[in-house]
C-alpha cells in the first residue's frame, strides 16, 4: 500500500511539474528578418545571429547626449546574439550605425544599441580604422549627407562559436554623398588591420 501511495504521489508531483514548466515550441530561425525604425534598416539573419546588411544616414547631427554605461539590449521579436557571444574573446560589439553620429538624442543613441545593430567585429578592426572611417564620415557629413550601407560577408568555412554567433570574414561599407550623388566604398577584413582605412578603399559595385 505504501508503495503504491508513492507511485500516486511522484505521478503528480510529475504532471505539476510537466503542466507549470511546459516550455513553447522553439521557433524555427530565419534567414532574413528586414526590421526599420528612425535609426537603420537591418536584414537580420537570425541563423547566423548577425546582420547581413544595414542601412543608416550620417547627417550634421548636433551631439546633446553622452553613452555613459549604456549597454546592448535583445529584442524580443528576433533572435539575435547576445552577451554569451562576446564573452572573453577577442570579438567586439561593433556598431553598425555608430552610436556617435545619433548622439543628437537619447531615443536615437539608444536605438544604435540594439543587437539588431551589433556585429561580431574584431577588437582591433572596432577600435582602430573603422572607429577612423567612422570619424571621416562624421566631417563629410558636414558638406553633404551621408546614405551608408554596411553589408557583411560570411565565407563558406567561416567561423563559427559555440554560442552560436557566426563570425563576419569582411565587411563593405558603401558611402554615398546625396549632394553630389557620388559613391565611396571601403572593404575590411575582420581582422586586425595592417593598413590605414584610406587604404581600404576599393572600387565596388552598388
Amino acid at each position: 500500500m505504501k508503495l503504491w501511495k508513492i507511485i500516486l504521489i511522484s505521478l503528480a508531483l510529475y504532471g505539476c511539474e510537466k503542466e507549470g514548466f511546459a516550455q513553447e515550441p522553439q521557433k524555427e530561425l530565419r534567414a532574413e528578418v528586414i526590421v526599420e525604425n528612425p535609426v537603420f534598416k537591418v536584414w537580420y539573419n537570425e541563423i547566423y545571429e548577425q546582420p547581413m546588411k544595414l542601412v543608416y544616414t550620417s547627417t550634421n547631427r548636433v551631439k546633446n547626449v553622452d553613452r555613459g554605461s549604456m549597454n546592448f539590449y535583445t529584442e524580443k521579436d528576433v533572435h539575435t546574439s547576445d552577451n554569451a557571444d562576446y564573452y572573453r574573446n577577442v570579438w567586439d560589439k561593433g556598431h553598425l550605425a555608430p552610436a556617435a553620429t545619433y548622439s543628437d538624442s537619447y531615443e536615437n543613441l539608444r536605438q544604435t544599441f540594439s543587437f539588431l545593430n551589433c556585429a561580431l567585429q574584431d577588437q582591433y578592426l572596432n577600435r582602430g580604422e573603422w572607429r577612423l572611417l567612422e570619424e571621416q564620415e562624421r566631417e563629410w557629413d558636414d558638406e553633404s549627407n551621408l546614405t551608408v550601407t554596411v553589408e557583411l560577408v560570411f565565407d563558406e568555412g567561416h567561423e563559427v562559436l559555440p554560442t552560436g554567433g557566426h563570425i563576419p570574414t569582411d565587411m563593405i561599407k558603401h558611402i554615398y554623398f546625396e549632394k553630389t550623388g557620388s559613391w565611396k566604398c571601403f572593404e575590411f577584413e575582420n581582422e586586425k588591420p595592417t593598413k590605414g582605412w584610406e587604404e581600404h578603399e576599393v572600387t565596388h559595385s552598388h
